[in-house]
């Protein structure tokens, strides 16, 4: 059955889309894998999988231009950056740069990683790139199920389910990705605890309007753009919340419920001893398994005023935003991250109906 066509729709729905979209290349559905219409090719309702782009309409970036933060004079403090560090490089993906290109390959210190971010779901997620032993590149396929950006590779055409975190179409169907950790959080925060980051710029080699959200009074309205299986109303739909996937079980922490300081949570969740560490007024919380692998489950208490490191153990360990022992008993140990990342609530609700909220 061939995914539906949805180019009219949006525009139709979304006047403030139409500029966006008209720099989109129309695509027809014989422009998919084959695989499309065979029957059942898909590991979500294929009759929920909307073509709202068209394949490329949505431009990725590979090794984009970077600059320094005085550079970056296109930011505000209060954007969001999707932030990575591997080993000494500490680089910054912003929301502005990535609602218009949803999906960077990039290569950091010989790691490779794909930067995923559905403005639509708020979902922000960091992929390793070597898939089966080949590296992978990933694009924009114009597909979206639940209003969640499907990226493919552009080696198998395989598509994706970027908050399902697994091949969901193609020859590489039911393929988990390996996720990296990143810290979402606002560029004020990110900048203070980070100041020699480099950040991507607008040098992109594409014209965009990378000073205004291309989704007018989406991120603050509690409309929806697109249909979702299911709409859960425990929480406000846009809600952003940190998400936590244990084997087949989901929970989520508000990020507006933690303090403006530091704040530490010590949870069991299926099974797993974590904690969830964040803050209110610094926007972003972070989740790590407790249990360091020699079988002790640490208790972690909060650590204000010194970013990057957030909290102490019991045994008198220090740890930074990214799970790692800077000074104490197990300096230089990392704390295993779990399956998680931040986005909408209603998005963590179409997809993980009933997930636990704490």
């Amino acid at each position: 059955m061939n995914v539906k066509k949805r180019h009219k729709t949006i525009v139709t729905m979304v006047p403030f889309l139409v500029f966006f979209l008209m720099g989109c290349n129309d695509v027809t559905n014989s422009d998919l894998p084959d695989d499309t219409r065979k029957p059942n090719p898909w590991l979500v309702p294929v009759e929920e999988v909307l073509d709202v782009a068209g394949r490329d309409g949505i431009p990725a970036l590979t090794n984009p231009d970077l600059t320094t933060p005085a550079g970056a004079t296109y930011l505000v403090d209060d954007d969001l950056v999707v932030g990575v560090k591997v080993r000494n490089e500490i680089r910054a993906y912003p929301h502005p740069i990535l609602d218009w290109h949803e999906v960077i390959n990039d290569n950091i210190n010989g790691t490779e990683l794909t930067i995923t971010y559905c403005p639509l779901t708020g979902s922000g997620v960091a992929w390793e790139r070597a898939i089966n032993g080949t590296r992978a590149t990933f694009g924009v396929s114009g597909l979206v199920y639940n209003s969640n950006l499907i990226p493919y590779d552009q080696g198998t055409r395989s598509n994706w389910s970027q908050m399902k975190l697994q091949c969901v179409n193609g020859p590489l169907m039911g393929t988990l990705v390996a996720t990296h950790p990143i810290i979402e959080t606002t560029w004020r925060t990110w900048k203070d605890m980070y100041p020699q980051t480099r950040v991507v710029s607008t040098n992109t080699g594409h014209a965009r309007f990378y000073g205004v959200y291309p989704y007018g009074n989406y991120r603050t309205e509690d409309f929806l753009i697109f249909p979702i299986g299911n709409d859960d109303q425990r929480l406000p739909r846009k809600e952003r919340v940190h998400g936590v996937i244990v084997g087949e079980r989901t929970k989520v922490y508000r990020i507006n419920t933690f303090s403006n300081d530091i704040e530490a949570v010590n949870d069991t969740f299926n099974g797993v001893s974590l904690v969830a560490v964040g803050s209110s007024a610094k926007n972003f919380v972070v989740t790590y398994e407790r249990q360091p692998g020699d079988g002790t489950v640490l208790t972690f208490s909060p650590v204000q005023s010194v970013l990057p490191v957030v909290m102490v153990d019991n045994e008198g360990t220090r740890w930074d935003i990214f799970g790692k022992a800077v000074d104490g008993p197990r300096a230089g140990s990392t704390l295993k991250p779990l399956r998680s990342y931040t986005a909408y609530w209603f998005a963590w609700g179409a997809f993980f109906p009933g997930a636990e909220i704490y």
